[in-house]
């Protein structure tokens, strides 16, 4: 896991070496170990290392290949690497090294950029092809590595960072106002190409985008996520598909050449991956959980889960308890940890716990994806019996958190326009390979929700820490076997029904038949004290009376009863508002 960063000319002008170096700096914290720098005249590469494999020197980057003539930045891990240098040398390939960045650079030279059709794992990677003076950027299947771009003129550059960008200068960071409407509307997910800054853009998922050298760049999509649900296959069948392509999932994200650990969070999909872990003969493995004080008495931790798995499976279990105090003081270092701003309340919850967990490993594996892939949350049953022409407004009813009239309420003026939220979830909705709504809602929350939210939030909070946390529900071959699972399996009683009944053969039906749990943190669902005094500063200081990005009135109304003011999934208005002003105030963006 690493931190990656270039720029490229499309003139006779050198590339800049001082901007290239100031986006590595920011990404320190994402590779601790080492750092690397190349240019060549009008093209330069920023590395950040993490090692985990290939601990050696020889695993550095940016790598070179002269012989072939490419030079790669990477960030991911490819968990079939070994199969594929094995292939590779049949081929009549040597190596150098035995990381699998150099895998990637000769399968690149043996595919071209179809060389991702076969990797298996999660990768953002640019790759410099000196002989045909082109540069090839690449984002895995699910979105689970970012990749960040700024196009100005003749330059283009790109980070694993959206604030890398914005510390190499020279960048347009007004308020892109389709991505504000997504970010007040969608739930706080902006999907790509936009982020928030209106001259930074991300590369979206399963995309290659390849520049030649006069900056004519074509792009294709190598991946999309169908819905071919096998009515014909017995609920068995589907059960023990799902489970052999979870196993494997799992087995290969063991792939390193450091321990592996697994953060516990005592819901079905973390216990289910210490479960078959152990059913793989790990011992000793490492598990950590966390938990928070309690507000309005509500209940900030499910040790009473976590400890039950833990002891069950015997692992080596570490908990975190975090006071409200401390969270409180570690709130800015989580929002600067954003690369955009991201509302949901476990942010802190994921830093604090990586701040933890990297103190003991380096890698970790995370349930994150499971209630996308498999329809855990609330929203999906409701979907279940619209019919396909009212599937969109479906939608909107359950995941939107507020109504194009409040919104035109909520912002200034400048920022007024059409429901773009609304237009998106159509045009998504519109695309073949999805045939009904309920399949639909799963496939727009697994291709785009998640790679802007819960994928992006444990990305950020564990590279904060030099944390790499990898995601077997995210395994492509896991999520395709999903697809072909009709959706009445997936929503039935409360939802991940075929995952919970894959989890009855390994995990105890104590931790299956619970309430749903999440990450609480209630002290950010119920603004109050010290929290409400934070936010009311934010919102009210001469930063953000200058920006006008909000209606003072709506803002007020907020700020005055912010229990009264929750989304339909349960969260604060106010806490979303303000944590958009104190993600740019905490990045410097006027």
């Amino acid at each position: 896991m690493c931190g990656i960063c270039g720029e490229i000319r499309f003139d006779d002008d050198y590339a800049s070496i001082d901007s290239v170096a100031r986006m590595t700096a920011v990404m320190t914290p994402r590779g601790p170990d080492a750092a690397g720098g190349w240019n060549q005249g009008r093209i330069a590469f920023g590395h950040r290392r993490l090692r985990i494999i290939d601990l050696s020197e020889s695993g550095q980057q940016p790598m070179i290949d002269a012989a072939l003539g490419l030079t790669i930045v990477f960030n991911g891990c490819i968990y079939n690497y070994q199969e594929l240098r094995a292939e590779l040398r049949e081929r009549g390939y040597s190596f150098f090294s035995t990381s699998d960045t150099e895998v990637i650079l000769k399968a690149f030279d043996a595919w071209g950029p179809a060389c991702v059709d076969h990797f298996q794992g999660m990768f953002a990677f640019a790759i410099w092809d000196r002989a045909r003076e082109t540069l090839t950027l690449a984002r895995d299947r699910l979105g689970i590595k970012p990749l960040y771009l700024s196009r100005r003129g003749k330059r283009l550059r790109f980070a694993s960072s959206l604030p890398a960008i914005v510390a190499a200068g020279d960048v347009d960071t007004a308020i892109n106002p389709v991505a504000l409407h997504h970010y007040m509307m969608f739930h706080a997910v902006v999907p790509p190409p936009h982020t928030m800054l209106t001259g930074i853009e991300k590369l979206p998922p399963a995309t290659i985008a390849t520049f030649d050298k006069a900056g004519n760049r074509e792009d294709r999509v190598y991946w999309r996520m169908e819905f071919d649900s096998q009515d014909e296959m017995s609920f068995e069948a589907h059960k023990e598909a799902v489970m052999e392509a979870l196993r494997t999932a799992v087995a290969r994200r063991m792939v390193a050449d450091l321990p592996v650990g697994v953060l516990l969070s005592g819901g079905v999909d973390s216990s289910l991956i210490v479960g078959l872990l152990a059913e793989a003969g790990q011992s000793g493995l490492k598990t950590f959980s966390i938990g928070f004080e309690e507000a309005s008495g509500e209940k900030g931790d499910e040790f009473q889960y976590s400890d039950l798995i833990a002891e069950h499976f015997s692992t080596d279990h570490t908990k975190i308890f975090v006071p409200s105090s401390r969270l409180l003081e570690n709130l800015p270092g989580t929002i600067r940890a954003m690369s955009e701003p991201m509302v949901s309340y476990d942010n802190i919850g994921f830093y604090l716990l990586s701040e933890e967990v990297s103190k003991h490993v380096r890698v970790v594996q995370s349930g994150q994806g499971a209630d996308e892939v498999f329809g855990g949350y609330h929203w999906y049953p409701p979907l279940a019996e619209t019919q396909v022409n009212d599937a969109a407004a479906a939608y909107r009813e359950v995941f939107f958190d507020r109504s194009q009239d409040e919104y035109l309420a909520s912002v200034d003026r400048q920022h007024h326009g059409p429901d773009h939220s609304l237009a998106f979830v159509e045009r998504h909705f519109e695309q073949a390979g999805a045939p009904r709504a309920i399949d639909k809602a799963l496939r727009l929350d697994t291709s785009i929700m998640l790679a802007d939210d819960p994928v992006k939030r444990v990305d950020n909070m564990t590279m904060a820490f030099g944390l790499e946390a990898r995601v077997p529900f995210l395994d492509h071959e896991l999520v395709e076997c999903a697809g072909r699972v009709p959706g009445d399996h997936k929503i039935r009683e409360g939802g991940k029904y075929v995952l919970k009944e894959v989890a009855r053969e390994v995990i105890p039906a104590a931790v299956i038949d619970r309430p749903k749990g999440y990450f609480p943190v209630p002290a950010l669902k119920y603004i109050q004290g010290p929290y409400l005094e934070l936010v009311r500063e934010a919102l009210t200081n001469e930063t953000a009376r200058r920006r006008q990005l909000f209606e003072p009135a709506y803002v007020d109304t907020l700020l005055a009863a912010p229990e009264e003011h929750i989304t339909p999934l349960r969260g604060s208005k106010l806490w979303q508002v303000a944590l958009l002003e104190l993600w740019l105030q905490s990045h410097a963006i006027a």
